[in-house]
């Protein structure tokens, strides 16, 4: 008999620049956190998982030693920006199979030890040093597709600064977003170019830290003895995909890798985009969110921005995307954006998005992405499906 799996906690810290806080700091109050969010304490998890990125060797466990946690199973995860949603896939796993009925998935990253600057390049890659010496890195990709989609579909580039223009009005409304200010479209269009068409304000942060955790079980949260009354939130569906390779003249505006993560996640929860109240999805870039809406068949192609301009994907529309703000708002610290959207949609649909909240969201997804190889879509796709 399949088990159900629910979060019973979620916690995240304020998304920011954090310079005087260390690594496990961050880790330790998101953990804790959520952990007395579901009304536990540290001995009543079996196991915990570690995602991050550019923290090194046997990151968890060095985070968690000063909780008193050392013994306890840590499982380290990196899988690029879904290292988050990665940990979270391979912790249902292990509940389903039954080795454990209780465990925290944690992400934690301090991109700001990296000095500013964009993300480094992955180096094992044979290939990402020719790539890299043609200006090949992924704000240049990102804005090729964006000027594919413009010529493909006949929109001006505004429709790119409308995403943004939207996810900081929602990030505004999030005190635990790294971008609290709302922005005009104006802004927007004449920030300084990053590649052509797109602008600075049109790409996420890269120089933020964070963390965010959750705690997955099988023990129906609402029979325990500690039960609360907020609704219970089930995993009803959990895909990591990876990419295949690139042969030939490929279609660069083509989610392919997210569109069948989407579609298996759909296919394994027993539902479809038009059940979907809430989204928290991977706008590393603009153009990204209006590819993605096509990928969840939320609207064909090149009709993202009709989406747009009829409040469709804004708070008070009828599927609100990244509600929390986004990675653009939000922030994305890499190990920990994939858990944080995880807290987002718990939040939503359990009613405790104050400020931000979606009236009568019963179900949500996630889904991010992570890296990229040289002749490769991107490397990981993960997506989720929750529901009350």
């Amino acid at each position: 008999m399949t088990r159900d799996i629910y979060i019973s906690g979620a916690a995240m810290t304020k998304f920011g620049r954090h310079d005087a806080v260390p690594m496990p700091s961050l880790a330790q109050e998101a953990i804790l956190g959520a952990l007395a969010d579901a009304g536990l304490g540290l001995d009543d998890p079996q196991a915990f998982y570690c995602a991050n990125v550019y923290g090194g060797m046997i990151l968890g466990q060095t985070l968690v030693r000063d909780l008193g946690l050392s013994g306890m199973p840590m499982y380290n995860v990196e899988n690029a920006c879904a290292s988050g949603a990665t940990g979270i896939h391979l912790a249902r796993h292990a509940l389903l199979a039954g080795i454990y009925d209780t465990v925290v998935v944690f992400g934690v990253e301090k991109l700001t030890q990296l000095g500013g600057g964009s993300i480094p390049l992955q180096r094992n890659d044979y290939k990402t040093d020719l790539y890299a010496a043609q200006g090949m890195t992924l704000p240049a990709i990102y804005a090729m597709r964006a000027t594919r989609y413009l010529h493909e579909t006949g929109h001006a580039p505004e429709v790119l600064g409308q995403v943004a223009v939207k996810n900081r009005r929602h990030g505004a409304l999030n005190p635990l977003s790294q971008a609290r200010n709302e922005v005009s479209l104006e802004e927007v269009m004449n920030s300084r170019k990053v590649y052509d068409p797109l602008t600075l304000l049109q790409c996420c942060p890269s120089t933020v830290d964070g963390a965010a955790a959750v705690v997955l079980t099988t023990k129906r949260p609402s029979a325990g003895s500690s039960a609360t009354r907020r609704p219970d939130v089930r995993v009803r569906a959990s895909v990591v995909q990876s990419g295949k390779r690139e042969e030939g003249l490929e279609d660069i505006l083509d989610a392919e890798i997210t569109a069948r993560a989407a579609h298996l996640a759909f296919e394994q929860a027993g539902l479809g985009p038009d059940d979907l109240g809430v989204i928290e999805l991977h706008d590393a870039f603009t153009i990204a969110e209006l590819l993605y809406y096509e990928a969840f068949g939320l609207c064909g192609r090149g009709e993202g921005p009709r989406l747009l301009a009829d409040g469709v994907t804004a708070l008070g529309g009828r599927v609100p995307v990244n509600p929390s703000g986004g990675l653009i708002a939000k922030g994305h610290p890499l190990g920990a954006t994939g858990v944080a959207q995880m807290v987002e949609v718990v939040w939503q649909l359990q009613g405790r998005a104050e400020g931000r909240q979606i009236e009568g969201a019963k179900v949500g997804l996630t889904q991010c992405t992570g890296g990229g190889i040289a002749g490769v879509d991107h490397a990981a796709s993960a997506v989720h499906i929750l529901t009350v």
